[in-house]
């Protein structure tokens, strides 16, 4: 039954519609005028017959019509609209004065009116005063003696209507051809309507036992992706890693004061660079090339001295437990790398740690990161005083090849045995 009245409806107002049709058909031809009032008919059918078939969006609408807000009493919530400029202060009034409130909402607007729902004003309205909208549209077609405020709701200004004062949108936008007579701000977003309890919520603070397991997680992470790294530059660079390496362990004070002033310079060479690249004709292309290059160089330089400030740590321990009479498994790069990225590992693990203690976690953090950029510079200078391995000045090489081996390290002289003097002979005296 319901979808045979829809259709009888629809029938009677095609009605109309086919009869015009009919006698411009009649006439002297489909002229341009009968074609467009037939398209209206056909679109005014269209909206007719939806409004017969879909009641429940009729009372719908009508249920979202506007309801005044009644008034607090004295001493209750309580917001001025005469002046509006100040938009994070009215945000904040409304979200105090509106957050929470739920079915029991009693505002007062001085000089004016509050209303939640879709608010419309007709054409032959006029409403002196302020208007607040919360939680519904704006339609003005009338005369808005004042300014108006909407929250979460759209404003239109429709042709032939006027607001005399202000626009602002908390959650919504204006549009229309009305006149505005005051300034219009929109914010398509807002918290004014958000609960508290939802709005204040923050993550709940990690315990001490996470956040250690979660430093010592990020310090095995760094561990494990340095001794990747540092297994490659021993595959692929083994020579250049061992020079820098030894520039480090027999020049260390040098590579120090190197690395330190290759930190300052590196931007005012860059700029240089940059400079010298854009004065010249061809090295404007070669521009962003140059950029790319320098910063690879610089990281490169820098992460490879520290794996070599590692790979010097290791080998001196091994080499010193050797000399105390220790049994080596295999003494290599890879050994030396493993056992330097590890003690310098240490100190960061020792944070990792003890970081939730309020003073010496602190205090062990610092120690951490002063050690790590002392040994990191000294490996930058390295790098930069070994020209990344290729010169071998600084590395101890022009010393006898004795001097390199384990003995070094003990106490029995390391040349030979000293000369004695032959057996049956003496010493010539002076004179004789």
């Amino acid at each position: 039954m319901p979808t045979l009245s829809r259709v009888l409806a629809a029938t009677v107002l095609l009605l109309p519609c086919a009869g015009r049709v009919a006698q411009a058909e009649m006439g002297n031809g489909p002229t341009r005028s009968a074609t467009v009032s037939m398209v209206r008919n056909f679109w005014a059918l269209v909206s007719d017959v939806s409004a017969l078939t879909h009641p429940q969006a009729l009372s719908q609408a009508s249920r979202a019509q506007a309801q005044p807000i009644p008034a607090a009493p004295p001493g209750g919530p309580s917001i001025d609209l005469s002046n509006i400029s100040n938009t994070t202060a009215v945000e904040r009034e409304l979200e105090r004065s509106l957050a929470n409130k739920g079915s029991n909402l009693r505002l007062t607007v001085p000089r004016g009116s509050a209303w939640q729902g879709n608010y419309s004003l007709s054409s032959d309205e006029s409403h002196p005063g302020d208007l607040l909208v919360v939680s519904g549209n704006a339609d003005i077609a009338g005369k808005l003696l004042g300014n108006l405020v909407t929250v979460n709701g759209d404003v239109t200004v429709r042709e032939g209507g006027l607001v005399s004062g202000d626009i602002l949108t908390l959650g919504g936008t204006v549009h229309g051809d009305g006149e505005i007579g005051g300034e219009v701000r929109s914010f398509p977003s807002t918290s004014v309507l958000t609960p508290k309890s939802v709005a204040t919520v923050a993550a709940p603070a990690a315990s001490a036992l996470q956040l250690t397991f979660g430093r010592i997680a990020g310090v095995i992470g760094v561990f494990l992706t340095l001794s990747a790294l540092g297994f490659g530059l021993v595959m692929f660079g083994r020579p250049n890693l061992e020079v820098v390496s030894d520039t480090v362990a027999h020049s260390f004070g040098r590579a120090f004061i190197t690395g330190l002033l290759g930190q300052i310079l590196l931007l005012p060479t860059f700029g240089m660079l940059v400079v010298g690249l854009i004065l010249s004709v061809a090295g404007i292309l070669l521009l962003p090339f140059a950029v790319v290059v320098y910063t690879l160089l610089v990281i490169i330089a820098a992460l490879g001295g520290y794996l070599a400030v590692a790979h010097a740590m290791g080998e001196t321990y091994v080499r010193r437990r050797m000399a105390l009479g220790a049994v080596i498994g295999s003494p290599n790069s890879y050994r030396y790398l493993l056992i330097g990225i590890a003690a310098l590992a240490s100190l960061w693990l020792a944070w990792a740690i003890f970081g939730w203690v309020p003073v010496a976690g602190d205090l062990i953090r610092g120690a951490a990161f002063l050690v790590t950029w002392l040994l990191g510079t000294a490996g930058f200078g390295a790098a930069l005083l070994s020209r990344a391995g290729i010169r071998e000045n600084f590395a101890g090489r022009l010393i006898p090849p004795e001097a390199l081996t384990d003995e070094y390290l003990w106490a029995t002289p390391q040349f030979g045995v000293p000369a004695a003097r032959r057996p049956g002979t003496r010493t010539p005296t002076r004179g004789l």
